[in-house]
Order: structure tokens, then sequence, then C-alpha cells
């Protein structure tokens, strides 16, 4: 009886795939990846179930992953349904006192805990904390300043209770990355006299990852990631890169801040910074086994 020797065409394209990955799991096994998860994305349980299996794949091969998470959607309809108004400013909320009440108890309540569950589900070991448990990040009060188009005046915004990191308990992760836990982080934090801010989900993210030496931050939203205005995905940038493209309008809105975190993070030590879209089926894995990537990189 003849044998058939050739070879199946999808074992052979996962091997392809496999062979690829190898130098990209070798160069990171035992580094840590602060992964932010956030936008539309949360709400689609098929994309949650991808991001948890994911997650629990980069523990299992040496990676450790820290995840810190947003909310603003979950956020947006839990004030919808109280009648509480937002307004943003720069892509950030202003926080007013029951604003900050449902921030927190959104982020750190059932988003936080939902997503400890699918990491769970996914067989992984994950523990959901705030930026408050252990004094983990120590908060400032945040004020933007914006100029008037007209006049040419700055003035200053006052966004309320909206913080921004002044401090990381890095050893409190480490703890936690050097143990089979997966730390998930929802971005809320007290300053130095217990009042409690609500953190930019990206913000709180690259501060973790540049006090914990991150070699990625990658940041997972509902957009493919920064697009030039023809709509073209734009793959890779430096800082001279974002600083023209915020200058003639090209990056706007609720991109500002996200590329203001991974300017920071790269300049503070992390080796690269990521935004890709969380709505792609495996998006993490794409970023970073495949030659190819996903989404923006930044590096300084």
């Amino acid at each position: 009886m003849s044998v058939d020797h050739t070879p199946d065409p999808a074992m052979l394209a996962k091997a392809e795939t496999l062979t690829e990955a190898l130098p990209f799991i070798q160069k990171y096994v035992g580094r840590t990846f602060v992964v932010k998860y956030g936008g539309h994305a949360m709400g689609d349980p098929e994309r949650a179930i991808d991001f948890a299996e994911d997650v629990v794949l980069l523990k299992a091969i040496g990676i450790n992953p820290i995840v810190v998470h947003g909310g603003g959607p979950q956020i947006g309809t839990m004030l919808g349904r109280l009648g509480i108004k937002s307004e943003f400013v720069d892509g950030l909320r202003v926080t007013d006192a029951a604003t900050a009440e449902v921030a927190e108890m959104v982020l750190a309540g059932a988003i936080n805990k939902d997503l400890v569950s699918w990491i769970g589900r996914a067989g992984g070991t994950a523990v959901g904390i705030s930026g408050k448990d252990a004094r983990l990040v120590t908060a400032r009060k945040l004020t933007r300043t914006v100029r008037d188009p007209d006049s040419a005046i700055e003035r200053i915004i006052d966004l309320g209770f909206v913080g921004e990191p002044v401090s990381v308990n890095a050893k409190i992760l480490d703890l936690m990355t050097r143990s089979d836990v997966i730390p998930v982080i929802a971005p809320i934090a007290e300053d130095a006299e217990g009042q409690t801010y609500n953190i930019n989900a990206d913000t709180m993210a690259g501060a973790i990852a540049s006090a914990v030496g991150a070699a990625r931050l990658m940041l997972l939203t509902d957009v493919p990631g920064v697009l030039a205005k023809d709509k073209s995905l734009l793959t890779d940038l430096t800082p001279k890169h974002i600083e023209a493209l915020i200058a003639d309008g090209t990056i706007s809105g609720g991109m500002i801040p996200k590329l203001e975190t991974c300017l920071s993070a790269v300049t503070g030590g992390v080796e690269a910074a990521v935004i890709l879209d969380g709505r792609v089926p495996h998006a993490l894995l794409l970023e970073i086994f495949t030659r190819k990537g996903a989404g923006t990189l930044v590096r300084a």
C-alpha cells in the first residue's frame, strides 16, 4: 500500500507560523508585558474569550502579562441610566463626585471581576485589584490646559476627580508575576490624603509598564491603530512623527492621551508600545508572534 507524503496545507501553515514565532517566544521569556484592555471590544463575549486565552497562553510560555482594563463605554452606559451627563476634554472624562462613584463601582466591581472570571475559565489564575489595593498606585489630581483658538489665551480646565499616577509599588506586581498569578488592575487610585481618583486606563497602564520595566506596552482599543488622513494605518511612529501628526490635526481626541502614554512609556524604559484593535481575534498573538504585527508600533 502506498503512503501519501504530500503535506497537509493547513498543518504546514501552522508549522511555519510556529517556526516564525519561536524567536519571538525565546526573546520575551521571563519578560513582562503590560496589556491595556478597553474600548467597545470589552463588550463582545467572543473577543473576551480570545483575549483571556491569549493572556493565559502568554503566561504558559513564560511571558508575564499584567492586565490593566478600561471601561469607558460601560461607565457611559451606567451614567446614562442614572441620568448623569458626561463632558470630555482631550478624550478625558470630566469627573464630578457622582461620576467618580459610578466609575469606581463599574471599574473595580463588575468589569474587573468579569475579566478575572474570563481568565479563570481559560485556565489561568487571575487576581483582580485596583490601584488602591496595597497602595499599588499613588495618584494626584490631573488638570488640563487648553488654548482658545481665537485669542490664543490658555486656561486651566478642572477635570474633577481625574488623577494621574505619581508612583507605582512595583514590588507588589513582582510578587504576583513571579507566581502563577495574572494581575488584573482597575484604574482607580488614591492620593496621599486618601482621596480617590479615576485614572485614564492608558495612562495607568503606561505608568505601570515603566515601573516594572516592561518589554511591551500594548493598548487594545476599538480602532485599528493610528490612522492617516486617508484612513490608512500608520504602522511605525517615532516622537517626531507623533508631534507632527498632532500639530496638523491627523491625531486628535482620545488618540492624543493614548500616544502621550506611549511616548511616556518608551522614554521611561519600555522597549516599545503598540496600539492595536482589540476587536480582531487574537490581536495580541498576531502582534507578538508575527513579523507583520498588528496596529501601530511606537519606539523612542
